[in-house]
């Protein structure tokens, strides 16, 4: 397509002009900018400056193949994150104090909307025109037809890649095939991109292969004849070793760690403290409705394998496990009346956003399970032990879509739904289950 280089300076100049949108309509929703216009063009002049610095390094404006819009948020919300910080630096070194917080606040929350907007409906369209026919980067596979043929029905199934296939060369064509003669027959086809699917090629044809490449402007990628089905891969390189690694789990990368803890603290901070009220008074009844502490803590297991101790509001009677640990069930006579109330609008649980902010868990995540019913059940459910690389969270997609279990068979079909999260964690999972969860509290479904 004629025009599809322009395509990333267009985001990048999109991006720019949304973000001083953002910042305009900040202005007018605060009614306040800065008691001084020398000040506010100043601010204006960093803003801009510091993003077109981050957005340089970072080229969050780069589409990628193929369309993966969360990827593609989640790269610009790292680059917001180094813009603020950049930002506050600033002011903070040139003394801006007048800056409105409010400015700041709305400027970036509309950002991320504005963002999220146009990236979906830059996304729809490139989606749309790839699909008939336009935007296409046109590819030749070298080597072998086996590999080429599972190749070209992949992304026969995903004309939103744009991929078009002009030619194969098989291996055993190539072998023999002189390589000024192969390189003039890869220049006539004019592709974007050559996919090497050999088994086995010979070093020096692939380095002057991506000699080649470099010279004329064509990607070349190297195909393996591995078959995964949802296994994640990442290449490692030692010393320009290349190693694949192989994993049927996902590692999220520091980035997610530090969002994920970032939200952590941030949502306790603001449940805790203008709840502090409700606590208290949840404190009281639970101590005047029954002899004992208001406090329940138990040791649990959290990532990695460590043990913690978790709290909560007390919803049983003082020794109510007196040897072997047991699951809690319908019409369970160790809980109090107000503990039944408190277990069905999970606000028993309240105390552990505690555990979240001193890092033992997280809002959202599996529950954490007592290590008598970790054995039982990593023998039933071998993947359970899986979840022991996330922390345990205060609510999960397996308690808000099963429930509590009463025993170990519950308890691996709840282990069912934990671990589809684990395969797709990301911020708007989290967001949606915790939604989930405040709809069961209101209904007073939990048990």
């Amino acid at each position: 397509m004629r025009y599809a280089k322009l395509l990333h300076p267009i985001t990048f100049i999109l991006d720019i002009i949304l973000l001083n949108i953002a910042l305009y309509v900040a202005h007018l929703l605060t009614f306040k900018y800065y008691s001084s216009q020398v000040q506010s063009a100043n601010f204006l002049l960093i803003v801009n400056l510091a993003w077109i610095s981050v957005a340089s390094i970072t080229r969050n404006y780069v589409i990628k193949r193929p369309l993966v819009l969360s990827e593609n948020i989640s790269r610009f919300l790292t680059s917001t994150a180094y813009h603020l910080v950049m930002v506050l630096g600033i002011v903070y070194f040139f003394k801006f104090y007048e800056v409105s917080r409010l400015v700041i606040f709305f400027t970036y929350f509309q950002f991320l909307a504005l963002i999220i907007l146009e990236r979906s409906l830059l996304f729809f369209m490139l989606d749309y025109i790839r699909k008939r026919g336009f935007n296409i980067r046109h590819v030749i596979i070298i080597g072998n037809t086996d590999i080429a043929a599972r190749v070209k029905r992949s992304f026969a199934k995903h004309p939103e890649y744009g991929y078009n296939f002009l030619q194969t060369l098989p291996a055993q064509i190539v072998d023999n095939m002189p390589e000024n003669f192969l390189f003039n027959q890869i220049l006539d086809a004019r592709p974007n991109e050559v996919f090497v699917c050999h088994k086995s090629i010979d070093q020096q044809l692939l380095r002057n292969l991506i000699d080649f490449g470099d010279r004329n402007s064509i990607k070349i990628k190297l195909v393996t004849d591995l078959a995964l089905e949802n296994i994640n891969v990442s290449v490692v390189n030692y010393d320009n070793f290349p190693i694949i690694q192989l994993s049927s789990v996902s590692e999220p990368d520091l980035k997610i760690k530090l969002l994920k803890r970032s939200f952590d603290i941030g949502f306790s901070m603001a449940v805790m403290i203008p709840g502090l009220p409700v606590f208290i008074a949840l404190a009281i009844v639970t101590k005047l409705t029954s002899k004992g502490p208001v406090f329940f803590r138990q040791e649990r297991i959290g990532r990695n394998h460590k043990p913690f101790t978790m709290y909560k509001f007390r919803s049983m009677y003082v020794n109510s496990e007196q040897s072997v640990p047991l699951l809690s069930k319908d019409r369970d006579p160790r809980i109090t009346q107000w503990g039944s109330f408190l277990r069905k609008s999970r606000l028993d649980e309240l105390p552990q956003f505690w555990n979240v902010i001193v890092g033992d868990m997280s809002v959202v995540g599996p529950r954490p399970e007592r290590q008598y019913f970790i054995e039982q059940l990593i023998e039933a459910s071998p993947n359970y032990s899986k979840l022991f690389k996330l922390k345990p969270g205060l609510t999960s997609m397996g308690q808000v879509n099963y429930g509590y279990a009463q025993n170990i068979e519950e308890m691996r079909h709840r282990v069912r739904y934990d671990l589809i999260y684990l395969k797709n964690m990301n911020f708007n999972n989290d967001m949606r289950i915790i939604g989930q969860t405040i709809r069961v509290m209101v209904q007073l479904k939990g048990k």
